[in-house]
């Protein structure tokens, strides 16, 4: 379980940091998010093929492996069109409708085990991320796009631990990159950037940032149950909050910052309840 707490953290903190890059080029140097989203996974398929090899594409004759991929699809798209208008740490707070709905998906569906405390404890979590939204009709349409990402990504959170078993995290990381290149492929071609050496960096901060997240949480899943792992979901949130202070000078006020405790509190006191019936 420590293993996999550890592995969720560094992916949580790694997948920000490819948005943030990807909000960087949608909302600052005028790339299209298609084109950012698309970009991303052909990089990230490239990458992953070279260093693992090309043993993960014989999933793609599996259904469930492109069932799995498609709210992955989903949810980037969605999450970058959220960014580009709107502020990054209120995007991340919507998104994390996620890890709720993975956490009811696993124990519905996957019949994973759950506990009083640590449902009470996820809902707490949720109420912090409510309290960082302060959802009313001011809020804009990118957290509409936010919130559809976190839908998406809840989806993929319960899909990913259920074929955990069906392949090594490297290949199901392969293919999942792969689908995802060719669903965004036609699209990104349409809104094709100028080419300028500027756009590079980031363009490979956010497709490395995300494939290199995605690898630790299949990785993690892979290790220990869904509900037990949902909790720690919500440390992404943390880190959109640094990374949009240090990259957008954007500063959380005082309820964003009690709503960012509370999830961070609520995230960790359910993973030591996991961990300490793991060792019981």
């Amino acid at each position: 379980m420590r293993a996999a707490v550890f592995l969720i953290l560094t992916a949580m903190t790694l997948i920000p940091l490819g948005d943030s890059a990807g909000k960087v080029l949608s909302a600052h140097m005028g790339v299209s998010s298609y084109f950012v989203a698309g970009s991303r996974f052909a990089i990230g398929a490239i990458v992953a093929i070279v260093i693992f090899g090309a043993q993960g594409l014989r999933l793609l004759s599996n259904w469930r492996v492109w069932l799995r991929a498609l709210p992955l699809v989903v949810g980037i798209n969605a999450i970058l069109i959220a960014l580009s208008t709107a502020p990054f740490a209120n995007v991340f707070a919507a998104f994390f409708i996620g890890p709720l709905l993975s956490y009811v998906f696993s124990a519905w569906l996957l019949r994973e085990p759950v506990s009083r405390m640590q449902s009470l404890l996820i809902a707490a979590g949720f109420i912090g991320v409510l309290i960082v939204v302060r959802p009313g009709p001011d809020m804009n349409v990118g957290m509409g796009w936010a919130a559809l990402a976190g839908i998406s990504y809840g989806l993929y959170l319960t899909t990913a631990r259920w074929l955990s078993t069906l392949a090594p995290p490297r290949d199901l990381l392969t293919s999942q990159l792969v689908i995802g290149a060719m669903l965004t492929a036609p699209v990104a071609w349409l809104h094709l950037p100028a080419p300028e050496l500027q756009i590079i960096p980031p363009i490979l901060i956010s497709a490395l940032g995300s494939m290199i997240g995605n690898l630790l949480l299949l990785t993690a899943y892979s290790m220990a149950p869904a509900t037990r792992l949902a909790p720690l979901i919500y440390f992404q949130l943390v880190s959109a909050t640094v990374l949009g202070y240090a990259v957008f000078d954007d500063i959380p006020d005082g309820w964003s910052f009690t709503g960012l405790g509370l999830v961070l509190v609520a995230g960790l006191w359910s993973a030591s309840l996991g961990n300490r019936r793991v060792r019981g």
